[in-house]
């Protein structure tokens, strides 16, 4: 009889506790349901579907969706409206169920810039330029700068800016420790974007040995590169 009491005992300890369990689960979940039924909610677009790097914002509509979702879950510098990021690109996959974030859009020829690839502009052809480092700001340009061309002409030597603004697509060379170690002379060579008739002034300037490059926007922010409108000439000096 004893034994059957202890039986008894024990199962009525275990339907207690699992009992307890239960109640003690319910009331977290109620409590979860409580704090998010209070919380501030805060429109976001989602991926609907995975969006793959390099898509442009105008296709992108078609693979988000609107999400409101609690503030304590939105990631910081989302994006709340594509409108926002019109004319930029995705520079990585987006999952599917990720928030957008403006840090994952580019403009798509800063982007390229970056990458090394730069779209030749419309109007414009290829020139190649290979110089000595300090005719080409030391060796140091790249694909997405903006350059200034100054040539050197005439007796008594003159320098003028002779095309402004140019685009660098492509950089070449310009190592100096390969150059240490194969004995060559070290050069650069930059290839310009630029429309006929600068091509056809700046190919000039080359036949004389007389072009100079300055830098006048980086494509890379960072590298406090000079502003362009500190740019002089010979001439105005």
């Amino acid at each position: 009889m004893t034994t059957m009491r202890r039986v008894l005992a024990a199962l009525a300890a275990l339907a207690l506790a699992a009992f307890g369990a239960v109640v003690l689960i319910s009331y977290v979940r109620g409590a979860d349901a409580r704090a998010e039924a209070g919380a501030v909610l805060v429109p976001v677009l989602v991926a609907a579907d995975v969006i793959e790097a390099g898509t442009p914002v105008e296709e992108v509509a078609d693979l988000v969706t609107t999400a409101e979702v609690p503030s304590r879950l939105v990631v910081g510098g989302y994006v709340e409206d594509l409108a926002d990021v019109a004319g930029l690109t995705t520079t990585t996959k987006i999952i599917k169920g990720e928030q957008l974030v403006f840090d994952r859009f580019a403009d798509p020829s800063v982007q390229a810039a970056v990458d090394g690839e730069v779209e030749l502009p419309e109007g414009t052809e290829e020139v190649s330029l290979t110089l000595e480092p300090q005719r080409a700001v030391g060796g140091v340009l790249a694909a997405g700068d903006l350059i200034g061309v100054f040539i050197s002409q005439g007796d008594p030597t003159t320098t003028d800016l002779a095309v402004g603004e140019v685009l660098v697509t492509r950089v070449d060379g310009g190592d100096a420790g390969t150059a240490a170690l194969t004995g060559a002379a070290q050069t650069v060579t930059v290839t310009l974007a630029l429309t006929p008739a600068d091509a056809a002034v700046v190919i000039a300037g080359m036949e004389r040995s007389a072009v100079w490059l300055s830098l006048q926007e980086s494509v890379a922010p960072a590298d406090n590169s000079p502003d362009s409108s500190a740019t002089t000439t010979g001439a105005d000096q």
